[in-house]
């Protein structure tokens, strides 16, 4: 194994270490980014951008690059690290609200909460604000939340499909009567010739996607990138084998859910549901 060098400057930041350390293994064993992909079997381009810093790869990347090098469990050790570094998820998110704007298509699961794109500001102000959110900061949140529904209401909007879990529509607000605008909101939505929304009932139990939202993204130049968003932190995922096996899953997911005809009429009964606040 490569004599480890003192952990000093930004080195002691988890993904800069990272990076450091996957290009200095690749130059000590003198071969280059098509050379490591060859060997591994994935797109050279990957190992580049994971040493320019745009992205930390899979688990399984790393894990791939330890049996390389030869550093044991190193690789996936700091990968780990740089997973939970909390800059690491600012800037993932900044690089997928950029490639969001560019999309052609968006196609997303929604376990927990509805997306951004049609969220209004009263279930969007609720939803931040039990995140921790207040004051300013709450409002400056809700404006960039809501106003992300802007690039569907362009001049040429992108084709967007949403899944909702049902917990995501029967979820309880603080507010009743915001949850009665936002219920309204997406029955007017799944209505725009763009847009196709459907209802994932309780029936079919759990799935691959049970516990993660995931939004595709399909991009100018063909590819497709994916961001899972957990409870804990969100990924930008752009390595092809793994983008595949969330597809596999978000389309075993779309097999168990309502048609976009059922779906509008689950959510206009839920509507009915919903109490009116009496008149004073």
């Amino acid at each position: 194994m490569p004599p480890r060098r003192a952990v000093t400057g930004r080195s002691q930041e988890p993904r800069q270490r990272f990076i450091e350390e996957l290009r200095l293994l690749r130059a000590q064993k003198g071969v280059s980014l098509r050379q490591v992909g060859e060997a591994l079997g994935w797109d050279w381009s990957l190992f580049g951008k994971m040493e320019g810093g745009q992205t930390i790869g899979s688990p399984e990347v790393a894990q791939a690059l330890d049996q390389y090098y030869g550093t044991g469990d190193l690789l996936l050790t700091l990968w780990e690290l740089a997973l939970a570094d909390p800059s690491q998820f600012r800037e993932q998110y900044r690089r997928y609200m950029v490639l969001e704007s560019e999309a052609v298509s968006l196609w997303h699961y929604a376990v927990g909460v509805l997306p951004g794109m049609l969220q209004t500001q009263g279930y969007a102000r609720g939803v931040l604000a039990a995140g921790g959110s207040k004051g300013a900061e709450l409002d400056r949140q809700v404006e960039a939340r809501t106003g992300r529904s802007k690039l569907l209401a362009s001049v040429d909007p992108p084709q967007f499909r949403t899944i909702l879990s049902e917990a995501v529509l029967r979820r309880p607000m603080l507010c009743p009567e915001a949850g009665r605008e936002q219920l309204e909101h997406l029955a007017k939505a799944a209505g725009q010739p763009n847009m196709t929304v459907q209802v994932l009932p309780h029936g079919p139990g759990l799935h691959a996607l049970a516990s993660t939202d995931v939004m595709f993204l399909r991009l100018p130049d063909g590819r497709t990138v994916a961001y899972t968003e957990s409870a804990l932190h969100g990924e930008l995922v752009e390595e092809t084998c793994s983008v595949e096996r969330l597809q596999r899953a978000y389309d075993a997911v779309r097999d168990f859910a309502l048609s976009p005809d059922e779906s509008r009429k689950f959510i206009g009964q839920m509507l009915e549901e919903v109490p009116c606040e009496p008149s004073i």
